[in-house]
């Protein structure tokens, strides 16, 4: 049997938690995990604050076996994202020869103390970088670390996604249901109960008449369990249409 591999996401910044700053990441990775067969199965969003870090890093990467972090790898004083994993590790940190050598072909005389301290990489990680990506991200172990800006995580992500185990990709099948989800609740527990091999969920949605419906979704990593699912599902609708 294929292995199921799992993920969380923590997203690091005071900027995220006071809403100044919309975070686009979450949804991009969800979706990016599942395609490549990697449950996403927690998401933390902590403040700047190194023992907040900490803690959720330790906890996460003990529980999953992958954690992608966003946000703090920048420039400014409150960017610590690369010192707490540092600290959670235990492990030393400093420039990176590389990054330094690439810094000071790109910026010259301009290159300052704000803009070293996007070198500073823990000992043992290896790099996440490419000809587009100025700043690097990191891996070290099972933690990924990519920048908040969401166009240089995605390029991040293209980078590490290859080099990362898979398991067996979670199936989805969706129907509308033309009915309010308090309609369906019954049935569709039954359903749920008879196909245990499957994940039901129902999605409640105001539909372009501005009346209530409901998106009923069917997930399993098994096609064959899918399908009869999804056939209970659609039976069930068809003989809730006939009874109004």
């Amino acid at each position: 049997m294929t292995e199921i591999v799992t993920a969380s996401i923590l997203v690091i910044g005071d900027e995220i938690l006071s809403g100044r700053t919309k975070d686009k990441n979450i949804g991009y990775i969800a979706e990016y995990l599942t395609n490549i067969g990697i449950d996403l199965k927690e998401v933390r969003v902590v403040s700047d604050d190194e023992a907040d870090i900490v803690a959720a890093l330790n906890a996460l990467r003990k529980r999953y076996d992958y954690v992608f972090t966003t946000g703090g790898i920048g420039p400014t004083h409150d960017d610590i994202t690369a010192d707490s994993v540092a600290k959670a590790f235990g492990v030393s940190i400093d420039h990176h020869p590389d990054v330094v050598a690439r810094f000071q072909e790109r910026f010259g005389a301009d290159l300052n103390e704000a803009r070293l301290r996007m070198a500073r990489i823990p000992d043992g990680a290896d790099l996440i970088q490419s000809a587009t990506i100025l700043a690097p991200g990191f891996k070290i172990e099972n933690v990924i670390v990519m920048a908040g800006v969401p166009s240089i995580m995605q390029a991040m992500m293209d980078i590490v996604a290859p080099k990362l185990r898979s398991g067996l990709r979670m199936l989805s099948d969706t129907v509308k249901a033309n009915a309010r989800e308090g309609d369906v609740g019954g049935p569709l527990r039954d359903i749920a109960a008879a196909h245990p091999d499957t994940i039901i969920g129902s999605y409640p949605f105001m539909d372009e008449n501005g009346k209530p419906n409901t998106n009923l979704v069917v997930r399993s990593r098994d096609q064959a369990k899918l399908d009869a699912a999804m056939d209970a599902v659609k039976k069930m609708l068809a003989g809730l249409a006939a009874a109004k």
